[in-house]
């Protein structure tokens, strides 16, 4: 996929078409542990605690990604970005479909002749 070019009203369409069948949000950051996992960062549908939560105190049914299962090592970002990578995804479950409706609300004001609903142009505080 070529980044720098233009969305389509299909490209648009599938990217909202996959958000809306992903696991309902919000999704959130947890940091558990267990004697298989060990510091797993995990993108989860609850918030995290605060506490390091250990199995079988969490339930697995809640964990949507992880980006760190350090024993056996399953899963490692090699540039050890498992929070920051965690943080994207949890992100990303709310900011992609807020993004496409963004993308065609500026679109529908483009095609509005760049004027804002009530007649005011774009641009104008």
């Amino acid at each position: 996929m070529d980044a720098s070019a233009p969305l389509t009203d299909d490209d648009l369409d599938g990217i909202a078409e996959i958000a809306a069948a992903a696991t309902p949000g919000p999704w959130h950051v947890r940091q558990l542990d267990d004697d298989h996992a060990m510091s797993l960062v995990a993108v989860s549908t609850v918030p995290d605690t605060g506490r390091v939560g250990r199995w079988p105190d969490f339930d697995h049914g809640e964990i949507v990604a992880a980006t760190l299962v350090q024993r056996p090592r399953y899963v490692d970002a090699a540039d050890e970005r498992w929070d920051e990578n965690a943080r994207f995804i949890a992100r990303a479950r709310e900011d992609v479909p807020r993004l496409v409706a963004e993308v065609r609300r500026l679109r529908r004001l483009l095609e509005a002749g760049g004027r804002r609903p009530g007649g005011g142009p774009c641009g104008d505080s």
